[in-house]
């Protein structure tokens, strides 16, 4: 890029965890969405990894935010200050004016008009110039490398952070989609409030999330892959002393039942509305799964268990909406299912 380039082509996977930023095919940002905000002068102090590690430890002069829940903005402002902060880390050479953006940003697909808006405009507002969208489950199979132009069906399960967006595909549309605002976030949840009810000890949202990483499963029989016992510590709920509670990976798949069991549910109803010719390509090639969630250990397995059909994890599931949005930036004239 020279001095005199105008446009600077960004790919962007906004998620409620996580945004990730690619640059000419490479992924230049991987972030927490998350913003840090000076209360007095409403300024933004840090963003990112940075605004991470102040979550849930700040005094009363910054607050941080979270912007998206359940997938979409929820604090506007705090979004564009995010936006913002987060394309300023992508250092393309110099210039001699700011470039104006073009933008691909991935969006839930079941978004209103409204917060397909706030979208769009957050991102005008962070100097895009030229802001298409793109659902997150068309990125995420573009993302895996399908084909999705093909006249095949393909079902996509995208577990994020705040929603699970499960969609099947064919000849570059959706055909039969389901988005529900159920993900990462409630089971992150369900184990805060199983550790203060069942262990009486008071955990954060990061420990919780700490939690789901080292022994977070889906079944309560993983054989040979079963992890260690994760120690938690933390004040007691009654008598504010220090406690250290060993939890194993059984306890979490319990607690979590209630909430794969939606997932599983919004994936049957999806199938329930697929087409025949379509649900036959789908039991031929399988379900492929993308985003944080299909991280979770036995999930795959659990769906497969329940609904008989094979589930394929993506190669690198965390990024496989950030990669398929990185893709439509080069092909914007050919792909007719981006919306301007």
């Amino acid at each position: 890029m020279g001095f005199f380039s105008f446009t600077k082509e960004l790919a962007m996977d906004l998620g409620t965890a996580n945004t990730i930023i690619m640059h000419d095919g490479k992924i230049v940002v991987d972030q927490p969405s998350v913003v840090a905000i000076d209360r007095d002068t409403n300024q933004m102090v840090a963003v990112g990894e940075r605004a991470k590690s102040m979550y849930e430890k700040t005094n009363d002069r910054i607050k941080t935010v979270r912007p998206l829940r359940d997938g979409v903005i929820a604090d506007f402002s705090a979004c564009e200050m995010m936006m913002r902060g987060l394309i300023k880390m992508v250092n393309t050479g110099h210039h001699l004016f700011s470039p104006s953006l073009r933008m691909v940003i991935g969006v839930p697909s079941g978004s209103t008009e409204v917060e397909l808006r706030a979208v769009r405009d957050s991102a005008e507002h962070a100097d895009g110039r030229d802001v298409y969208l793109i659902f997150e489950p068309m990125a995420a199979a573009v993302g895996i490398g399908i084909d999705v132009e093909a006249p095949e069906g393909n079902m996509i399960v995208d577990i994020g952070g705040g929603s699970t967006e499960i969609a099947v595909i064919s000849l570059g549309g959706i055909v039969s989609n389901n988005s529900i605002r159920v993900a990462g976030d409630d089971l992150t949840n369900d184990i805060q409030d199983y550790m203060y009810r069942q262990h009486n000890v008071k955990v954060s949202e990061r420990m919780a999330e700490r939690i789901k990483i080292n022994v977070g499963s889906a079944l309560t029989d993983l054989a040979e892959q079963a992890p260690d016992d994760y120690v938690v510590r933390g004040p007691n709920r009654i008598t504010a002393l220090p406690m250290e509670v060993p939890v194993c990976y059984q306890e979490i798949a319990h607690c979590i039942d209630r909430t794969v069991s939606k997932i599983e549910d919004a994936v049957l109803s999806a199938l329930e509305n697929t087409p025949p010719e379509l649900y036959a390509d789908i039991v031929r090639n399988g379900i492929y799964l993308s985003g944080g969630g299909a991280l979770l250990r036995g999930l795959d397995q659990r769906l497969e268990n329940k609904i008989g059909i094979p589930f394929h994890i993506a190669d690198d599931p965390l990024h496989s909406v950030a990669r398929g949005t990185g893709i439509a930036l080069k092909n914007i004239g050919r792909f007719s299912f981006l919306m301007r």
